[in-house]
């Protein structure tokens, strides 16, 4: 099915202009990592109790917080959560008491402030600060790995350019969404890590069908300029990428709105990372490829006059 035929766009000559783009964008949430001191990470991460208190009548999170600092509890992060009335409080998990007793006492310190409120304990959940150490490096071991392993199969596949190409394009989806997830201070758990490595599976995906049709039409257009090459395979697969790509969307954006907010993060960078995953594909991966085969051609240029061979007198 195609809905997209003869397309002639050029997406090569505007390669500059989404460099730019980009940049901007992977600079804007490095600096708010920055200014945040680091991802905000879940208590799968880093540690911690987590408890979900019901309020009626709701109570603020300024008043929360407040009544919370005052009963000395270092109140790690404090959000509303789903309807008014629902709060998310973690604390540090502290070890002489356990999980259950930290979540257990945030109720008990809100009930005793607020004693005209009816306050309930709806969940409890807790990760103890050696296991979420494991489970942050686990996560980041997983994530080299497999950018690893991708470079091994694309190189196996088509050429070595071709896998750096693809995972110079993963790497700029995850800091892209990362960056996201930290300007909209969403947390990052071990759900939004599985989104994050179902974003590089997809990435992937998409990009190696745009290489393998470049890889085609090498053979096929010799006379034609490299850029010629890519940006006609680009166009040729591009009916392809945006069915897939909308597709996809849309079931992410309905999982987004209709979910809940149990699944709401895990959607929201699904949804991220299909629109970035295919803009990346385009402009990210197939302007790479330029770039290296620019290089090595200015090498070898390089490699040839400096072993020119010296005229006999």
């Amino acid at each position: 099915m195609q809905f997209l035929t003869n397309t002639n766009l050029d997406f090569v000559g505007k390669r500059k202009a989404a460099a730019v783009l980009s940049a901007l964008i992977i600079l804007a949430g490095i600096g708010s990592l920055v200014v945040r001191g680091g991802p905000n990470l879940s208590i799968d991460f880093r540690g911690g109790a987590l408890a979900e208190i019901h309020t009626e009548p709701a109570i603020g999170v300024g008043e929360a917080r407040n009544a919370l600092t005052k009963a000395g509890i270092d109140v790690q992060g404090l959000q509303e959560f789903g309807e008014p009335g629902e709060l998310l409080v973690y604390v540090p998990a502290s070890p002489e008491q356990g999980v259950e007793s930290d979540a257990s006492r945030v109720r008990t310190e809100l009930a005793a402030a607020f004693p005209d409120r009816t306050i309930e304990l709806r969940r409890q959940e807790g990760v103890g600060p050696k296991i979420g150490g494991e489970l942050r490096s686990a996560a980041l071991n997983a994530i080299f790995l497999a950018l690893v392993l991708i470079i091994v199969y694309i190189t196996f596949r088509f050429v070595f350019q071709f896998g750096v190409a693809a995972v110079v394009a993963l790497a700029h989806d995850v800091l892209i969404t990362i960056g996201i997830f930290s300007l909209m201070n969403k947390e990052i758990s071990l759900t939004v890590l599985a989104a994050f490595l179902t974003i590089i599976g997809y990435s992937l995906n998409d990009t190696i069908v745009v290489f393998d049709r470049i890889r085609e039409n090498m053979g096929l257009r010799r006379k034609e300029s490299y850029e010629a090459v890519i940006n006609k395979s680009i166009n040729e697969t591009l009916s392809r990428t945006l069915i897939t790509s909308l597709t996809t969307l849309f079931v992410a954006a309905i999982l987004f709105s209709t979910g809940g907010p149990v699944i709401h993060d895990f959607a929201f960078a699904l949804v991220v990372g299909v629109l970035v995953g295919t803009y990346s594909s385009i402009f990210v991966a197939s302007p790479v490829l330029i770039a290296w085969y620019h290089w090595r051609s200015s090498d070898r240029k390089r490699t040839t006059t400096t072993a020119k061979p010296k005229v006999a007198a």
